[in-house]
């Protein structure tokens, strides 16, 4: 029979076994999450607020013990702030890694080139996981690109990061501008800019509708754009349906086809290739263009030529069946 010290002794080294492997586990055992869960660190958080915020929220049992086990087992760096999806049984080492690697969570909102702001405003508050309400931006504010937004983060922020690239992008191409330019001002060019966009989908025609409506300033002809007419009716949105005579005629700040020059503002968010073509106009000498029936344009430098485009153009029309 084994003397008493020693079985108290394999008592207690049995005993600190069980403790210390049910400490481990309670690491690096699976944890309580059912599911897949975003979490979200605020910004400025400690590693006790952030416990205490996993055990509310079910990632954890205990922040207490959460602590206790990460003073001893984890690395010291930092957590990071943003959103993070907690896989489903994560145990408590494999939390705290993700928080601490920045595996955060990349939102995006994209705004495509040519949008105008009234759809920007919408497509922000549409935004389920952003806070806070904005106003429509200005016409010609936003800059269109792809965005990385933050579960939790303000429209208005969100918005603010959009208009801030556009002064740049406009302040950093208004620098490498042409010399003897038609648009004379910053403003001028991102409203010419924003016909540029209007008026073609294919992105070679560009410097060409540029080069022609740039043309068109120099000369003090009216500019015609049908995009000027639809904007005051729609704030940019398709008209649906084909333009009438008396929107054609119809006088307001807008309107190119009722009034030389520019209108007093952009109809719609340009985006980066057309400012550049602006301020970078193609060498032509076209005054004129209607489509061609491949999506694109035909150009012309004469009426006469124009003329003779525009019944192509009303001949395959007819051929479709649309006139």
């Amino acid at each position: 029979m084994p003397p008493r010290g020693c079985v108290l002794a394999a008592v207690v080294a049995l005993a600190v076994l069980v403790a210390g492997w049910a400490f481990l586990d309670g690491w690096y055992g699976a944890g309580p999450l059912q599911k897949e869960t975003a979490f979200v660190v605020p910004d400025g958080s400690s590693l006790s607020s952030v416990a205490d915020k996993l055990e509310k929220e079910g990632a954890i049992e205990s922040a207490s013990s959460f602590r206790l086990r990460a003073r001893f087992l984890a690395s010291g760096n930092p957590i990071k702030a943003g959103e993070f999806l907690l896989p489903k049984g994560a145990s408590a080492s494999r939390i705290l890694s993700i928080l601490q690697g920045g595996e955060v969570v990349r939102r995006f909102v994209t705004i495509p080139e040519g949008m105008p702001s009234i759809m920007v405003y919408e497509r922000l508050m549409a935004q389920p996981l952003l806070t806070g309400r904005i106003a429509v931006p200005a016409e010609g504010s936003v800059l269109p690109d792809t965005y990385d937004v933050e579960r939790g983060e303000t429209r208005a922020a969100v918005l603010a990061r959009m208009q801030a690239a556009m002064t740049r992008e406009l302040a950093a191409a208004w620098a490498k501008r042409e010399a003897g330019i038609a648009v004379k001002t910053p403003q001028e060019a991102l409203a010419l800019a924003s016909i540029v966009e209007k008026e073609t989908g294919k992105p070679a025609e560009r410097g060409l509708v540029a080069g022609l409506y740039s043309n068109r300033l120099k000369q003090g002809m009216l500019l015609q754009a049908d995009p000027t007419i639809i904007y005051p009716i729609t704030r940019g949105k398709p008209l649906g349906r084909r333009i009438r005579q008396s929107e054609i005629q119809a006088v307001n700040d807008y309107n190119t086809y009722a009034m030389v020059g520019l209108p007093k503002g952009p109809i719609t968010n340009p985006g980066r290739d057309s400012i550049a073509a602006v301020l970078n106009p193609a060498k032509t000498d076209a005054l004129y263009m209607v489509a061609d029936g491949t999506g694109g344009h035909a150009f012309a430098s004469t009426l006469q030529q124009h003329n003779d485009n525009v019944a192509k153009w009303f001949a395959i029309r007819r051929a479709r069946g649309e006139l």
